[in-house]
Order: C-alpha cells, then sequence, then structure tokens
C-alpha cells in the first residue's frame, strides 16, 4: 500500500547527552532548571521530526532545534527524498518560550499524496527526513489507520511503534491518549513493575511546566516513538494522564491541592506541553475528512466538558452489610446515576458533533468515525470474578473488584471513568447519531484491553466499537491473573450482551481499515514488551458491514 520509501531510521540519542540526564534527576520539579533541562538531550535538532493534522491540502511539520538564542528554522516538503523537487517552504523560530519545539503548517500540498520534509538551521545542520501525508479527496476506496493508546514508558519497550513503522502499511497514526504518564519512579510503574533501563525524568510526579517538558523530552528520546512519527502523520488526542489520573474539568483524582498547588494551573500547563510536544493544534476537538470515505471526529472527553466521575466506594462507603450495599447502590442506581443534566463532552462540544454527523452524512461520506478516549460500550462486572482474586492481591485491587462486583449485582457499570459513568450523555450522543444515519464507529483506549462492542439505544442498533489494547500499560492481568486469559475474556463477553470481542492480557495496536463496503479493526498482539523486539505473538480481526451497526468476529 505503501508506494514511496520510507527515509533513513532517526540516529541514536548520544550517550553524552543520555548520561547528563542522570545529573537532572529531581532538578526539574524546582522550575528553574528550564535552560539545563533544554540541553540534557543535547543542542541542535534533538529529537527528531514529526507531522500531524493533516487535511488535503496542508499537514503541521514538528521538530525541536535547542541554540543559545532565538533562532530561525527553515523547512522544506518535497515530493522525494532526495529534495530535488521542493513543493512548499517556510520558516519558524525556536525559542525557550515553546521549549525549543517548532511547528508550522506547509500549505498548498496535493490530496492524498505522500510527502518528504526537513528542517534546516541557519549553519547548514539539518534534521532527520520525516515522511508524510495529505488527506485523500473524493472517491476513496481504502484508507488504514495504526491505533495506539496508553503508552507507558517505565514498564517497557514500544514494541508496537516499532512495528507499525515496520510494517509500513497505514495511511495514518492515531493516539488516543496516555501518551506520556504523569507519576513519579516507584508508582505506576512499581519498583518492583518497572523496567530496570526505562529511567523516568524527572523522577518525581510532573506537576509544573519544566516538569511536563522534561517528560515529554524522556518519552521522545525513544527512538522507536521517534520512528513513528518520522513515518507518519499523527492524529492525537489526550486522555487523562497527560495531564493527572482520572482528571475532569474542575480537578483530578491524582490532583492534590493543598500540596500541587491550584488544579487550572497544572491544567494549563499540561496542556501547554502537550501542544509545544505534539504535532497537534490548540483545537480541542476538530474534524478530519477522509474523502468521500470517511469523516473522523476528535473529541475531548476529558477537560473540555467532563463532570467529576463517580466513585462506586464512595456510594457503599460507612455500609457494612451486603444489603446496605446493594440499597444504597440500587439509590444511587435510580437516582443520581441518571441525572439527565451530567455532561461529558459539554454542551458545546456536543452541539459541534452533533451538527458534524448531520453534515457528513448529508454530504454522503459512508462512515462517521469518533476518535475519542474511553470506552462507550457498556460493561459490566460478572459477580463472580470476584472469587477468582488471589489472598496474595493488594488490599486495593481486591476492594477495587468487589465494588465492582457489587456494582454488576446493582445493574451498574464498573468503570465510572468511561462513558458508563454518564448515561445520559451517552444517550444525547447516541440519539445525535441516529437522528444523523450515521453509520457510527467508536474508536477508544484507556482499559489497557482490546475489545469489541455493538452499540445500542433503547433496542436500536447505533454502530460499532473499535477499542485497542496499549502500547505498554498492563490491563486486567495484572490484578486478575489467577484468572487464564481465556477464561477471562469468555466470562466478561458471556456476561455483556453487547461486547462481542475482547483480550484481557496482551499489548500491541490496532489497525483500522477502512473501505465502502465494511470497516474493520486489527489487533496485532506484540510478543512481549519486556525485550526491544517487532515480535508478533497473534493478531485477531472483527468486521462492521456498512448499514449493519453489527460486528462479524
Amino acid at each position: 500500500m505503501i508506494k514511496n520509501e520510507p527515509p533513513a531510521s532517526p540516529k541514536a540519542l548520544s550517550a553524552l547527552s543520555r548520561r547528563s540526564l542522570f545529573k537532572l534527576s529531581g532538578l526539574a520539579a524546582a522550575s528553574a532548571a528550564t535552560p539545563a533541562a533544554a540541553r540534557s538531550f543535547g543542542s541542535g535538532f534533538t529529537h527528531g521530526v514529526a507531522s500531524g493534522e493533516p487535511s488535503q491540502t496542508r499537514v503541521l511539520l514538528w521538530s525541536r532545534f535547542v541554540g543559545e538564542q532565538d533562532t530561525t528554522i527553515e523547512w522544506d516538503v518535497s515530493e522525494t527524498m532526495d529534495f530535488a523537487r521542493v513543493v512548499a517552504s517556510g520558516s519558524v523560530t525556536a525559542g525557550a518560550s515553546r521549549d525549543w519545539c517548532i511547528k508550522s503548517f506547509a500549505e498548498g500540498l496535493t490530496p492524498g499524496a505522500w510527502y518528504y520534509y526537513r528542517f534546516t538551521a541557519p549553519d547548514g545542520s539539518e534534521s532527520e527526513v520525516g515522511r508524510t501525508r495529505t488527506l485523500p479527496e473524493g472517491e476513496t476506496q481504502r484508507f488504514r489507520m495504526a491505533v495506539f493508546s496508553c503508552s507507558n514508558y517505565g514498564f517497557g519497550y514500544f514494541n508496537a511503534y516499532a512495528h507499525a513503522a515496520e510494517a509500513n502499511d497505514v495511511d495514518l497514526a492515531v493516539h488516543l491518549g496516555d501518551y506520556i504518564y504523569e507519576y513519579g519512579a516507584g508508582t505506576y510503574p512499581s519498583s518492583r513493575e518497572a523496567h530496570p533501563t526505562r529511567t523516568l525524568f524527572p523522577n518525581s510526579e510532573i506537576v509544573a511546566l519544566t516538569d511536563y517538558r522534561l517528560r515529554y523530552a524522556t518519552y521522545r528520546s525513544d527512538p522507536d516513538l521517534r520512528r513513528i512519527h518520522q513515518l507518519l502523520p499523527m492524529i492525537a488526542a489526550w486522555d487523562d494522564h497527560e495531564s493527572a489520573n482520572d482528571s475532569w474539568k474542575g480537578g483530578a483524582q491524582n490532583h492534590q491541592v493543598e500540596t500541587e498547588g491550584d488544579w487550572k494551573m497544572r491544567k494549563a500547563v499540561a496542556k501547554r506541553a502537550y501542544r509545544e510536544w505534539m504535532p497537534v493544534s490548540d483545537e480541542p476537538y476538530a474534524e478530519y475528512q477522509i474523502g468521500d470515505l470517511a469523516t473522523l471526529l476528535r473529541l475531548d472527553t476529558r477537560l473540555e466538558g467532563r463532570e467529576e466521575q463517580f466513585n462506586i466506594g464512595d456510594v457503599i462507603q460507612g455500609k457494612r452489610t451486603a444489603e446496605d450495599m446493594g440499597a444504597a447502590l440500587a439509590a444511587f442506581r435510580d437516582g443520581a446515576y441518571r441525572a439527565k443534566d451530567r455532561e461529558l463532552l459539554g454542551a458545546s462540544q456536543h452541539a459541534w458533533l452533533a451538527d458534524r454527523l448531520m453534515t457528513s452524512r448529508n454530504a454522503g461520506t459512508q462512515w462517521q468515525v469518533l476518535v475519542q478516549q474511553v470506552l462507550m460500550g457498556e460493561l459490566y462486572t460478572a459477580p463472580q470474578l470476584a472469587d477468582a482474586v488471589p489472598d496474595s492481591a493488594p488490599d486495593f485491587i481486591k476492594r477495587r473488584v468487589q465494588a465492582s462486583a457489587l456494582a454488576g449485582r446493582a445493574g451498574l457499570p464498573a468503570n465510572m471513568d468511561a462513558w458508563d459513568g454518564y448515561p445520559a450523555a451517552r444517550e444525547r450522543l447516541f440519539a445525535a447519531s441516529l437522528a444523523a444515519d450515521a453509520n457510527l464507529i467508536s474508536l477508544a483506549g484507556d482499559t489497557h484491553n482490546a475489545w469489541g462492542f455493538e452499540l445500542n439505544h433503547s433496542g436500536e442498533k447505533v454502530g460499532v466499537e473499535f477499542a485497542t489494547h496499549s502500547v505498554s500499560s498492563p490491563g486486567l492481568e495484572s490484578y486478575l491473573g489467577a484468572i487464564p486469559p481465556q477464561d477471562l475474556a469468555r466470562a466478561v463477553v458471556g456476561h455483556n450482551a453487547r461486547l462481542k470481542y475482547a483480550d484481557t492480557s496482551q499489548r500491541g495496536y490496532m489497525v483500522v481499515e477502512l473501505t465502502p463496503e465494511s470497516a474493520s479493526a486489527e489487533f496485532r498482539f506484540m510478543a512481549g514488551i519486556r525485550q526491544r523486539s517487532t515480535r508478533v505473538a497473534g493478531a485477531k480481526r472483527i468486521v462492521a458491514s456498512a448499514g449493519s451497526r453489527e460486528l462479524a468476529i
């Protein structure tokens, strides 16, 4: 499918620059370390290239150039790798105010075409050569996307990125969030779980702007992450860990005002660092048109309009008997849980989405694809799973699984951080999709496991959900390891009528292929993450025929 050659792999981070990182351990949190942190990966072009925000005629180009002062950097786009035919060029200023990151749109490009690009400094030094692509226009017979989520640096290698780059068989990369994690060393992963060569910087939880910048610099030093950015344009959306765990518009589970300051400030610096280091626009949500084949609608389900999550533990807190817990859960289920005014997207984003769904279908576009973060399908915990948690499991794991099982018995889903925690908002979205007669596909990440759902609204089929497993973050196997993975997946699918496929124990990524006749997801499972490798353990493909709004497994 890819008709042109990929450019050479990025050069490795120098040993000197890597050694200098150790001098920064714990320093970034002081926030006065910006000059030292900026140069901890060397000077000049430090972190390769990237591209994103593609349309039919333009694409956003990214790089990073660390200098002694503000520096004007030139860029060129060519149809050929030797840059004999430059079709667009421009300049951008690298400076300390944006952590030396540079971004510029290349305009006037041809639809559906592959291009090469590079950046050049005043001294003649050049960045690596990147490859990018514009979106197709008009009749489109096939489009393929590599979909990623939940890439925790400390757990192991980013083999999913490496495999996707090596396979070289997609048009676009999509990242659904948790591109970085905010935790300090020894938290997630724990010291026991952490890979011995994957050292985090800073080693404390990231809170200040300098912290976030250095964490991105650490992640982007990974050669496989750099490679996937070098080869493919990326559409990216943040989830919670780009700011703090279980974030919402007014706070986060992992933000303590007493010790970490004002949430608005932390949220603002998290957004700023993300937009500096990622090939993304400043728009919280956006639309991308794949010819007449699909409209991709990138949503913000985290920071734009989300109200605070419910917590099953809070509902049953202080209740000592199973009967009392059941009564409290039933009252919650029939009361606050169903509140009609609870928001996940927020009113403005929902109105925009409803309009875009209608406009897309009226224009004759075949598929309407939600590029969003959290599970939309309904997922309930099978009560018998609580009995499978081993005695050796940590107490917080036991409490979490037991609370989920109790919720399941009361007819409540387990994950209140997903769309399951916002049923009225989900119903509004489904109603808008049905009103538009959309061929709806939801792409989701967040859970670290692979899922295939059929979506339903009051007995009417709405669409399907392809939810990808994680690049490296552990899934259900990490605390339900006593159950063989096949048995666990079988139990979860058997207990949830609209869940048609699940894998609860493997890492990797998902390839979504769209044609006028069908949409499919191929889950690619890596053989492991503790060693750097592109070996695949297996794959599973699920398909939805156009207009059916159901899955074939």
